[in-house]
């Protein structure tokens, strides 16, 4: 019983965890800071913090042409490109809202669980991400709906982000990590993108001085990157362990603990139709549940071909 309830309890810490991020990132570009410096300082802190958890475990750097291309991979569609947009979006957007998009994850996870045959369908699931979008509906509600006139406008910038997690976890429970566990590959995948932000940032101009005097938007950007480090671990941990579409649930609740971390650190306030929402997502939750963990030798010969998928976890998780 304790072995099942685990993938739960990582998902509600890794939701708290996220969720505070969010009005972190609003903070962080409250003074003009842009994506790419940000990007940049960013991936120096989860490189430190990740570094030092490869020397404390004795951990090796990633080796061979597929353990470095996943950390390109990684790299790419799970922090380069969601994170410039996410900042972007920041800039124009409350933090509340850009909670509420990231329940777009789900959403977009499930379909391509589905193309890539990373995951079966499930009526289960299929409700329990109907729950979701029911939630989501409840917050975007009209008596909640977007605080000020034309901000509607940047909400598709808003869900860039989404998409480009929903593609990664399914890129991870498809093709593994490339022989690397979560560790190793977040580490290799941060040093693959300060090659990529440092250079950009410096051609655009949006390179950040790291000399003090400091202020509300460093100590953000870094409190952000420290907990996203290790958040992010054990966000690819759960892939392996519970399947992509469960693991991408963590939106439902990103939703929920940023819409609260917001009310508590920005003094944004919403509508009762928030409290109802939340109770929705529980619900769509408990519908998605883990995929048995059952080892690919225990299967019977032709079990892959009666069900047209084979579920085994990513290598290295």
């Amino acid at each position: 019983m304790k072995g099942r309830l685990t993938p739960y309890a990582l998902l509600l810490l890794m939701g708290a965890g996220w969720g505070v991020s969010l009005p972190l990132s609003k903070i962080a570009v409250s003074q003009g800071y842009r994506p790419l410096g940000l990007i940049f300082w960013q991936l120096v802190v989860s490189s430190t913090v990740l570094g030092v958890l490869m020397l404390a475990t004795g951990r090796g750097l990633p080796r061979g042409r597929r353990a470095w291309g996943m950390c390109v991979a990684i790299s790419l569609i799970g922090s380069v490109l969601p994170n410039s947009a996410s900042y972007e979006a920041a800039r124009f957007l409350p933090a509340g809202i850009l909670s509420i998009t990231l329940s777009m994850v789900p959403m977009l996870a499930f379909p391509m669980a589905l193309g890539f045959r990373t995951d079966r369908f499930s009526a289960a699931r299929l409700a329990g991400l109907a729950c979701g979008l029911i939630g989501v509906a409840l917050i975007a509600l009209p008596q909640s709906s977007l605080p000020g006139a034309g901000m509607a406008l940047y909400l598709p910038l808003g869900l860039i982000a989404p998409a480009f997690y929903a593609l990664e976890s399914n890129v991870v429970a498809k093709w593994g990590t490339g022989g690397l566990d979560p560790i190793q590959i977040l580490f290799g995948a941060s040093l693959v993108g300060l090659a990529f932000a440092l250079p950009a940032a410096l051609v655009s101009g949006q390179f950040i001085d790291p000399r003090p005097p400091w202020g509300a938007p460093d100590a953000a950007v870094v409190l952000s990157a420290m907990v996203s480090a290790v958040v992010y671990a054990s966000y690819v941990w759960l892939i392996g362990k519970a399947g992509s579409v469960f693991a991408a649930q963590v939106s439902y609740l990103v939703t929920a603990m940023g819409v609260l971390w917001s009310m508590v650190i920005l003094h944004e306030r919403y509508s009762g139709w928030v409290w109802l929402a939340f109770i929705v997502m529980l619900i769509g939750l408990a519908l998605v549940r883990p995929r048995d963990e059952t080892p690919l030798e225990a299967l019977p010969a032709d079990a892959c071909e009666s069900d047209g998928i084979c579920q085994t976890s990513p290598e290295g998780i």
